[in-house]
Order: C-alpha cells, then structure tokens, then sequence
C-alpha cells in the first residue's frame, strides 16, 4: 500500500480518521429564494397550493405520488393542508420548484425538502421531490437540485448531503447515479408508510465530491449543451462520471 493511503494513527497505534480542521458545524437552513437561470425555488406558503394542486393532483397523477409518506390528496383543501403544514415546519425547508420560462413558467410545478438537518455534524437530506410530468427530464428539474445542492455546500458549509428512497423506486434511484451520488447500501425495514414495508436505499454526496462535480453541473447546464430542438449534447450521467472517475 502506498505509504500516503494508508489511515492515521493515534497515540495507542489505532487507526483514525483525518482531522477535520477547524470544524465548527454548519448553518442551519432558512427559508430563502434560491434563483437559477430557467428555475426559482421559493420557500413554499399558501399561495403555491393552487398551481401544484393542478399540477400535481389532477387526473392521471396519483403514480406521481405512490412513493410518498401519504397518497394524492382528493382535493385542493387536502393538498392546501400538506402545504400549511410543511411550511410551518420548524425543522425542515420545503421549497416550491417554479420554472421561470416554458410551459407553466411562474407557476409552481414541484417541490423538495432539505430535511433531517444536522448542523453539527454537517449532514442534511434532500427528500420530498416531487415533480409535476411537464417539469420531469427538463434543465429546470436538473438546476433545481444542483441549487439546493450549491446552497447546502457553498452556503450552509455542510460536509455531507443525503438523498433516500425507496429500494424500488428505480426513477429515483436512477436520479441519484445521474446527479453523482454514491450509493451507501439498503435498510431494510427502514419504514412503514400507505400500509406499506419500505426498505430504503441511501446515496450521498460529499463536499470533497461536491467541489469535483459542479464544473460537471455547470456543463451539462449551459445552453450551449442543447441544439435548436433542446436535446442534450453531453448527458449529466457522463459528465459527472468523469468528474468521479
């Protein structure tokens, strides 16, 4: 083994992890607008019910909610409810994905949550993603997780970012590997939600890797990746395997 590869020790011969120098913890998250080219995340209230209701909970749309804690609401008062609650929420940050151009633009069409915040340590999860189908595989759905994901880091100083699904949520799973997430392993048992087992599959990113795979970020973003017809040039899952590699 290279001499340079191998563990620290401490003063009884153990093996240590590397210091951590002048770790203080990371900032908790507020509920602040985060603006991108062709995307705003807005901190979610009252007023985005209505466009995700039609987004989201119209006919046709309850697939879009199979692996969520609680199925499709029936009716604008129920989504209206979800809505209050996680925008009251003292410990999670649920944001709004709004596309600022296209079909819908100004209109909320998602939503994500940084959630399970450890400052301390450094460690916060993205979950709750839920994208309406006229967001899903569009620059703005990529750029909407790539500002979370540069908040987390470039702002807040945090050292670890999570995202978890369900083991058989294999869209999800696929999002993961495209963005650069490394899968960690599966929990098995990990929950019980709609009467059902979930196990659950975790993914993270590091800051270390965080710093490799935002030049990836920014390629894929430019406008100068897609033709007249919008297609891709060079697609993210590439870019950010090269930035890993």
């Amino acid at each position: 083994m290279d001499p340079s590869l191998a563990p620290r020790r401490n003063e009884h011969g153990q093996p240590i992890g590397e210091a951590v120098a002048g770790w203080e913890g990371a900032r908790i998250p507020t509920r602040v607008p985060l603006t991108g080219e062709v995307v705003r995340l807005e901190p979610v209230t009252e007023a985005h019910a209505e466009p995700l209701h039609d987004s989201l909970c119209g006919p046709g749309n309850a697939a879009l909610w199979t692996y969520r804690p609680l199925p499709m609401p029936a009716d604008l008062a129920g989504l209206r409810t979800m809505v209050a609650a996680a925008a009251a929420d003292p410990v999670t940050v649920t944001f709004a994905l709004v596309p600022v151009d296209g079909a819908g633009a100004g209109k909320a069409r998602g939503l994500a949550t940084l959630m399970r915040v450890d400052a301390s340590q450094g460690s916060v999860e993205v979950g709750g993603i839920l994208y309406a189908r006229s967001l899903q595989r569009t620059r703005a759905a990529t750029e909407a997780m790539v500002l979370l994901m540069r908040h987390v880091f470039d702002d807040l100083g945090y050292r670890r970012y999570e995202w978890k699904c369900d083991s058989l949520n294999e869209p999800s799973r696929r999002a993961a590997a495209r963005l650069g997430f490394r899968y960690e392993g599966r929990f098995r048992q990990a929950m019980v939600y709609q009467g059902r087992n979930r196990d659950t599959d975790w993914f993270s990113i590091t800051d270390a890797e965080w710093r490799r795979l935002a030049p990836a970020y920014d390629a894929w973003l430019d406008a100068a990746n897609f033709d007249a017809d919008g297609r891709q040039r060079s697609s993210l899952s590439a870019l950010t395997a090269a930035a890993l590699a």
